[in-house]
C-alpha cells in the first residue's frame, strides 16, 4: 500500500481566515481541518465525537449536526467566537444503513441519512451563509461521493440519494450566490482510507455472513475497481479542499470535482 503522502503547505495562504469544516475530527474531516491549520487558518470544527489532542482546531462545539438543535448550536458559537466565517467546508457525511439493499432501508434510516448528508448542510448554510454576502465574499464547499452519479445498493442506497441531493442542492446554491461574491463547489470523493470505510466493511460483514476481505472486494467489484489501484488518502482530499477555497481557483465555480482514482468509467 502507498504510504500517507505528505504535502509542503504555504503557512500563510489561509492567514487569518475563519474555516469551518463540519465532521471534521475523523477521516477527511480531520485531514482538512489540520491542512487549514497548517495553512494558517482559524480552524473550527463540529462533530459527535471531540477532537484528537493536536488537532489543530480553535474552537470545537460537539453537536450532532444531524439535528437542527445542533446545527443551531454550531451556528451561535460560531457567530458570538467569531462573528462568522469565511470558508464553509460540509464534511459530515456517513452511511449507517445495514446491508439488505432497500428493504433493509427503513423510515428511520431513510431519515438519518437525508439528515445527516443533506440537511445539515442546508441548514447550516442557511444560518451562515447570509453573512458571507454582506461582506461580499466568502466559499462553501460541499463534500458529497461519487455514489451521487454511481450509486450502490447494497448498504448506501439512501446515502447515495442523499448526497444526489446534496450535489443538486450545490449547483442551485451557486446560481444563487456567485453574484454576491460567494462562490460554491462540490467535492465528490470515491472510497477513501478512513475509520469509516473500515466500519462500513465491518458491518457489510456481518450481515452478508462473510469475512472482511471479502466484503471489502465486493465494494471494489460494486465500485467497477479502481484504475489507480487504491482509495485515496484524507490528505489528498484535503488538497483539493485547500485548492478550491484559494484564489487559486478564484474563477471556480458551480463546479463538482471528482476526486476517485479514475472510478467513475465514463466521461
Amino acid at each position: 500500500m502507498t504510504v500517507v503522502p505528505r504535502f509542503k503547505t504555504d503557512p500563510t495562504e489561509f492567514l487569518g481566515k475563519r474555516v469551518l469544516v463540519t465532521g471534521g475530527t475523523q477521516g477527511a474531516g480531520a485531514a482538512i481541518v489540520q491542512r487549514f491549520a497548517a495553512a494558517g487558518a482559524k480552524t473550527i470544527t463540529s462533530a459527535r465525537s471531540e477532537p484528537r489532542s493536536g488537532a489543530g482546531t480553535d474552537l470545537f462545539v460537539q453537536a450532532d449536526l444531524a439535528t437542527l438543535d445542533g446545527v443551531e448550536r454550531l451556528a451561535a458559537a460560531v457567530e458570538s467566537t467569531f462573528g462568522g466565517v469565511d470558508i464553509l467546508v460540509h464534511c459530515l457525511g456517513g452511511s449507517s444503513t445495514p446491508g439488505g439493499g432497500f428493504a433493509a432501508a427503513t423510515e428511520e434510516f431513510w431519515q438519518q441519512e437525508l439528515n445527516r448528508n443533506l440537511l445539515a448542510a442546508v441548514r447550516l448554510d442557511r444560518l451562515l451563509v447570509p453573512a458571507m454576502v454582506l461582506q461580499g465574499f466568502g466559499v462553501v464547499l460541499h463534500i458529497s461521493s461519487i455514489q451521487h452519479r454511481l450509486p450502490l445498493h447494497e448498504s448506501t442506497m439512501a446515502y447515495a440519494a442523499a448526497k444526489a441531493a446534496l450535489a443538486s442542492y450545490s449547483k442551485s446554491l451557486s446560481k444563487e450566490l456567485g453574484p454576491k461574491g460567494v462562490r460554491v463547489n462540490t467535492v465528490s470523493p470515491g472510497w477513501i482510507m478512513t475509520s469509516a470505510a473500515d466500519r462500513m466493511v465491518k458491518r457489510l460483514a456481518q450481515s452478508g455472513g462473510t469475512d472482511e476481505e471479502t466484503a471489502r472486494q465486493g465494494i471494489m467489484e460494486a465500485l467497477g475497481g479502481i484504475p489507480i489501484g487504491r482509495p485515496a488518502w484524507p490528505e489528498e482530499i484535503a488538497e483539493l479542499v485547500a485548492f478550491l477555497a484559494s484564489d487559486r481557483a478564484a474563477s471556480i465555480h458551480g463546479a463538482d470535482y471528482v476526486i476517485d482514482g479514475g472510478t467513475i468509467p465514463t466521461v
